[in-house]
């Protein structure tokens, strides 16, 4: 059994909590199942291979609450454990060094204030690596080095992202980017409306099967047909689905009395997504065939069985309105739940597998429900968040990235699943990260839409505090920065 052992200084930066969200990868980020635990004030990761990876756990570092932090990639050491704020400041160092290297390379002009913090924040590293018989001194001149690199880091995606979206607005004023809201369950009042409009330039109608067809053998439109007809009234490009959302949340209970029966399930699945697409071709600008089959663990389905159903989702829609757009949804694309589970397929490789079928998919959007735990994406560092796009930006196609980030890890009488929000969540802290992160998003230029998959919290929803308004209906502050971010940019 493989094994790596991490001396945590000081000892509750790493909560039992944040234990059982650390995980390893490869070189390739294949994520591995993992078991970790905290003893005698060190992390304890256990696994069934021996291979040499990187360890990826959150971390708090003043001024940046807790983040996602990253080791190089560290051979077992059985017999001495590893250093953990010393190797997460290599990590840190490292990559803002690397893509400090990379933008420069394609024209990036860094400034002198950005690279002068970059090397004080190498200083403090080669403090920590020759203090290491100090642990205490070592863990301070290492968390320096965190703090001052993710300081630089913040400043550096600023840079590129002022640089990028100036060039990009040389051709053209305002960019075509779709900035679309989930319309969720229920109708929107008038003050709810009028703000919407503000902010976003499309609307997803969320075409749950479970609450369309709840009742088996009959099914309820009312809802999403008033949600279609007033975004053609609003003259809002439209996102139709997901048609299939492969999670508890998504299939109607009367289908679990077909569990085992796997053709049985396909033949319903198809009767719903022909009616569907049906009924809405011609008023869709897009579809979403498909959301969260790669994380999916409902019905028994096996892994190649979601492929199957999300194939036969994509074929249906294809064949029933041959000139609209087809893109499906990809869950967790850090695949943080790989750690405690045996998969098969990776998010990157389940999508490829998907794209090699022939299908001709128009897209892939990428669902991160950020600070939640478990079944969301933990925070990461912007130059973390842009690489990630980078990766997935590799399979050719055009990607959307929808959102949901908390404002509150209070109670949410509302939210359907169990999936905890960071501490550290605020009003504030959610408004911060849309204005630093979605203008990052809007920069790569195949990136074809961002969508906020959580409007409202006053109605049932997945993600606890994650909507644009709170449980009185009022505004939260993030709305008025996404509407600003609209203006600014966007058509």
């Amino acid at each position: 059994m493989g094994l790596m052992r991490f001396v945590v200084t000081p000892p509750q930066c790493i909560t039992p909590e944040t234990a059982q969200q650390a995980y390893l990868s490869d070189t390739e980020r294949t994520v591995w199942q993992i078991q970790t635990e905290m003893a005698d004030g060190e992390l304890v990761l256990s696994r069934s291979v021996g291979d040499s990876g990187s360890l990826h756990v959150p971390w708090p570092v003043a001024g940046h609450n807790r983040l996602v932090l990253s080791t190089g990639h560290l051979m077992e050491q059985q017999a001495t454990p590893y250093q953990l704020p010393l190797e997460l400041a290599r990590g840190t160092v490292n990559q803002l060094h690397d893509q400090i290297a990379d933008w420069q390379s394609i024209g990036l002009a860094v400034p002198e204030s950005i690279l002068a913090k970059a090397s004080e924040a190498t200083r403090s590293l080669c403090a920590a690596a020759v203090t290491q018989s100090d642990r205490s001194a070592s863990a301070t001149s290492a968390q320096r080095a965190i703090r001052l690199a993710l300081d630089a880091a913040g400043e550096l995606a600023g840079t590129y992202v002022e640089q990028v979206l100036a060039a990009r607005r040389r051709s053209a004023a305002k960019l075509s980017t779709l900035l679309a809201g989930e319309l969720g369950v229920s109708l929107l009042d008038d003050s709810t409306a009028r703000q919407f409009l503000l902010a976003f330039n499309s609307a997803v109608v969320p075409l749950l099967w479970c609450k369309i067809g709840a009742r088996e053998g009959s099914r309820n439109w009312t809802v999403p047909d008033r949600q279609v007809e007033w975004c053609k009234t609003q003259r809002l490009k439209l996102i139709g689905g997901p048609l299939l959302r492969l999670d508890a949340g998504g299939i109607p209970d009367w289908l679990y009395l077909w569990e085992n029966d796997f053709e049985s399930l396909l033949s319903f699945a198809s009767e719903f997504v022909t009616a569907t697409v049906t009924r809405y071709r011609g008023k869709v600008n897009m579809w979403q065939a498909a959301g969260r089959a790669n994380t999916a663990e409902i019905l028994s389905l096996s892994e190649e069985e979601n492929i199957r159903l999300t194939l036969r989702a994509v074929e249906l829609t294809r064949s029933l309105d041959p000139d609209t757009p087809v893109v499906i949804s990809v869950d967790q694309p850090w695949a943080e739940y790989m750690s405690r589970r045996e998969v098969d397929f990776p998010p990157l490789h389940f999508a490829d597998t998907l794209v090699r079928s022939g299908l001709d998919i128009s897209g892939m959007v990428l669902e991160i429900n950020l600070g939640y735990h478990p079944g969301g994406t933990l925070p990461r560092t912007p130059l973390e968040f842009s690489r990630q796009l980078d990766r997935w930006s590799l399979l050719g196609l055009p990607l959307f990235v929808s959102l949901t980030v908390p404002s509150g890890h209070h109670d949410d009488p509302q939210a359907r699943l169990g999936a905890k929000p960071s501490d550290g969540s605020t009003l504030k802290s959610q408004q911060a990260w849309i204005a630093q992160y979605v203008p990052l998003i809007l920069a790569k230029s195949y990136v074809a839409g961002i969508i906020w998959n959580q409007l409202c919290d006053n109605t049932p929803h997945d993600f606890a505090n994650g909507g644009l308004f709170d449980h009185s209906s009022r505004p939260k502050p993030a709305i008025k920065t996404l509407a600003a971010l609209r203006r600014a940019y966007l058509k």
